[in-house]
């Protein structure tokens, strides 16, 4: 057992319920195959790293699915919030006596293992690591404790989460990593030759 924990955050891939604002632009089928390319990406980036991983489901726990393997242990997201959802999981890794935690989505094409590798090397020297998305919110959080002020209080899923969380964390050592963007609207595909395969444009 590693004492590095990975969290992955995936909603279920059902059919009108993911990449609702990018399916507005390019519709729901589009849009699912868009979120089920970027879970096989998230799948084969993280498959290969050096820590123990666990994938929460965002309503329940599917079997049959792309994280059947010993690597990806399965566990369902509880709280009313993403905030309360994030917190809850972490507090679950530190029960289970990982020293380090890094929480990250799975809609991010940009993410690559040196990423997380890179997370985890930076909580030995700093309390919290954030992953910054270019739309101000952050595509991944490492800790070493739970810091409840993190997951309370946000917009969640606004321009504002990433600034409002440094204001939280002041008095505390944080590493930025580099800056990444999260897929999201279809501004965010449209000039990445990889998502032409999904969409038609006139």
């Amino acid at each position: 057992m590693s004492k590095n924990l990975l969290l992955i955050f995936t909603r279920n891939p059902e059919l009108g319920k993911v990449k609702t604002r990018l399916a507005k632009s390019i519709g729901d089928y589009a849009a699912l195959d868009v979120y089920k390319f970027l879970l096989n990406h998230t799948k084969k980036v993280t498959e290969k790293g050096l820590f123990d991983i666990a994938v929460y489901y965002s309503v329940k726990i599917r079997e049959n699915d792309i994280w059947d393997t010993p690597k990806f242990k399965k566990y369902a997201q509880h709280g009313n919030d993403l905030g309360e959802r994030m917190q809850h999981a972490f507090e679950e890794g530190f029960e289970n006596n990982y020293d380090k935690v890094v929480i990250v989505g799975s809609d991010l094409y940009d993410l690559q293992l040196e990423h997380i590798d890179k997370a985890f090397d930076k909580l030995e020297t700093n309390d919290v690591v954030i992953g910054p998305a270019e739309d101000g919110g952050y595509y991944l959080l490492g800790l070493k404790k739970v810091i409840p002020e993190i997951f309370k209080n946000k917009n969640w899923g606004t321009e504002t989460v990433r600034q409002d969380t440094l204001n939280d964390l002041q008095n505390l050592s944080v590493h930025l990593l580099t800056t990444l963007n999260d897929i999201d609207i279809f501004e965010d595909i449209q000039n990445n030759p990889i998502f032409d395969q999904f969409y038609k444009t006139s």
